[in-house]
């Protein structure tokens, strides 16, 4: 449900379906332990990392006693907590569970394993959000030609290790492997999977935002612009995707120089993501902090430093002084108070 758009129904949902079969099954059973596992995602997607992460580490440890080390289920919780540590900006904690999980999942799965495949995805995609990209774009590359060999060229993985090889290459400064990979990857899951499939959604968005760190706004917002009236159609005004869309189609306003529309469609994705996820989700701390650099750069420096100031001190509380969002409004911060006082304002 959380998938949905509505992750605080979901929560309510998987608590009352956890407290059900912790009466009827008892604490141990399998059923209650996956139970309590959904229910720790579904505080992931509401923004709740503390509760999240106390529930996915609860959920690990009796994994580990009630089935065992090697359990798949006990692997599933160990990559489950690793996302959740990831989530949370504890990169540290993360990496090292990841590369955990990929270890006891090669031996106990086989190298071939599609479990083993996404793990091999998920350090990838940590080493990348560690800004490891010498460790993460030959991870990423291993394990598309494993998954092209094992489960073939259109098969749902696949695409999706080839979609993130392509962030990585976008993310190293590659803008031309990276648009032509995207380009392949929104054509095969077209084809494979359809127009109006999310993941084709995604494909869209990714190959926009390519162009636009290429330079070519006249190529990017024509395509965010039609993916975020296709996201509204398939998915709803208030789904995560179709919020994410918004925003970003705002981005590309902005890259262009036209605020008034930037702003304003910052405001109405602030609005509803408060609404949808929460003040405290990190997206709506995105949204917020994105909203204030569109100030910035309109001039209105006091609504940009009162959001900077509010969104640092909800990225401390929920995220914690280390988080790379915390990092980013922090920065943002000074640079505009900065201004403000008439230091230096050079580019962030």
């Amino acid at each position: 449900m959380d998938s949905q758009g509505q992750p605080a129904r979901a929560v309510t949902h998987l608590h009352r379906a956890l407290t059900d079969r912790v009466r009827v099954l008892g604490e141990d059973h399998p059923d209650t332990l996956a139970s309590r596992n959904n229910l720790a995602g579904a505080y992931r997607a509401a923004g709740d990392l503390g509760r999240a992460i106390e529930l996915y580490e609860q959920t690990l440890t009796d994994r580990v006693r009630v089935l065992g080390e090697d359990h798949p289920d006990t692997l599933a919780s160990r990559n489950n907590l690793a996302c959740a540590y990831e989530s949370a900006g504890d990169l540290g904690r993360a990496i090292e569970l990841y590369e955990q999980t990929l270890t006891d999942r090669v031996r106990v799965l086989g190298e071939d394993h599609p479990d083993t495949l996404i793990s091999r995805n998920n350090l990838a995609y940590a080493y990348e959000s560690a800004g490891d990209l010498g460790r993460a774009i030959p991870l990423y590359e291993q394990t598309l030609t494993d998954s092209v060999r094992v489960l073939g060229e259109d098969h749902p993985s696949t695409l999706i290790f080839r979609n993130n090889l392509a962030g990585a290459y976008r993310a190293a400064g590659d803008l031309g492997r990276a648009i032509e990979l995207d380009e392949q990857t929104l054509t095969d899951r077209v084809r494979v999977l359809g127009e109006d499939h999310p993941d084709t959604l995604t494909s869209r968005n990714n190959l926009a935002y390519a162009y636009q760190s290429a330079g070519d706004l006249g190529r990017a917002i024509p395509l965010y612009e039609q993916t975020l009236t296709d996201s509204v159609r398939v998915l709803g005004e208030d789904h995560p995707d179709t919020l994410a869309s918004r925003n970003n189609l705002a981005y590309a306003y902005e890259s262009a120089g036209d605020l008034g529309r930037a702003i304003e469609l910052y405001e109405q994705t602030l609005t509803d993501r408060v609404r949808v996820l929460g003040e405290d989700h990190p997206s709506t701390l995105a949204s917020r902090n994105r909203l204030a650099g569109a100030y910035e750069s309109a001039g209105d420096l006091g609504r940009a430093i009162e959001l900077y100031e509010q969104t640092l001190t909800d990225s401390v509380r929920v995220l914690g002084e280390d988080h790379p969002m915390t990092g980013t409004v922090r920065s943002n911060l000074a640079h505009a108070v900065a201004e403000r006082d008439g230091g230096e304002t050079g580019q962030l």
